[in-house]
């Protein structure tokens, strides 16, 4: 797997902090995603402008884009669910938006009680709100692997979704794997078709670990010419609407399968561990990373006395 970087964008404050039923402190907020970036982050998925009503863990959006120090070379993006919400992006000097549509007709009932159309609708509107703004636009295709609700969700309904954002003007697209059903030979073959309409400058990929698959997911999509991935700092996260989601891959498990396999990410990885290991005081739940309890593979230890 050596040879180009992996950029991580980090979501733990917007897509993990979002099911948690504790509320995480604004100042906590500020002070992990400055943290983050001071490890050495691209980009940050901060929060979303959602509705308090609806997910009340992010209902300080505002106050945490005004309270973060914006360090140079790091982009700091808004999950953004409607025009409202992006006025509110603008207001808040958010870099990019991301607008997010499954390709499944059920779940995007569920997550935005609407079809996917009238959601891809709404994103015109959004579009046009933004147009002459300096952000930046990103997409997603939730289910992209998968609905809990439909199953299987066909290569050409996914690549038609990718085609009809493209249509709009973003800039950029991502695929999710909402509910963690995907396996690496489905993903290399969808990631290779989509590469062929956005390349991989343009492409996210958003892994679920509720199968066990997530790492494995990200190899084959690496390999299929993918770069940019979604992870969540200890493994957090997972979608209120999709019964069993499970957190997204985690951050730091990541960057050091990367790491091992000689694949730079430009992250200080005993960094994230640091800041990994103070998530339970922050959510009052251990968390499922697993590099974080166990360290790196060169953290050696000393060898046992000699039983007597």
């Amino acid at each position: 797997m050596s040879g180009d970087a992996l950029i991580v964008q980090e979501v733990a404050t917007r897509d993990g902090f979002q099911i948690e039923p504790v509320f995480v402190e604004t100042a906590e907020k500020i002070r992990l995603i400055d943290a983050l970036a001071e490890a050495g982050f691209s980009r940050i998925e901060v929060s979303s402008f959602v509705s308090p009503k609806a997910v009340p863990a992010l209902a300080d959006a505002a106050e945490v884009f005004a309270g973060i120090r914006r360090r140079p070379g790091t982009v700091y993006v808004a999950l953004v669910p409607n025009p409202k919400g992006a006025e509110r992006a603008l207001a808040a000097q958010v870099d990019e938006i991301n607008l997010v549509a499954s390709v499944s007709e059920t779940h995007n009932r569920a997550n935005m009680g609407m079809s996917p159309a009238d959601s891809i609708a709404g994103f015109a509107r959004i579009m046009d709100s933004v147009r002459g703004a300096s952000l930046s636009t990103n997409a997603t295709v939730a289910t992209a692997f998968g609905c809990p609700f439909e199953g299987d969700q066909s290569a050409d309904k996914v690549l038609a979704q990718v085609e009809r954002y493209l249509s709009l003007g973003v800039d950029g697209v991502t695929l999710a794997d909402t509910t963690g059903m995907a396996n690496p030979r489905q993903v290399a073959r969808l990631v290779a078709r989509v590469l062929a309409l956005v390349g991989p400058g343009r492409l996210t990929l958003h892994f679920h670990n509720t199968r066990g698959l997530g790492l494995a997911n990200v190899l084959a999509a690496y390999d299929a010419g993918a770069r940019r991935f979604d992870a969540a700092l200890g493994g957090l996260g997972g979608c209120p609407f999709a019964p069993g989601a499970t957190g997204n891959i985690c951050t730091e498990d990541l960057v050091s399968m990367a790491h091992e396999m000689g694949v730079p990410t430009g992250l200080d990885l005993p960094a994230l561990i640091g800041l990994s290991r103070d998530l339970p005081r922050l959510v009052g739940h251990e968390v499922p990373g697993q590099v974080a309890k166990a360290g790196r593979p060169c953290d050696l230890h000393p060898a046992p006395a000699k039983a007597a």
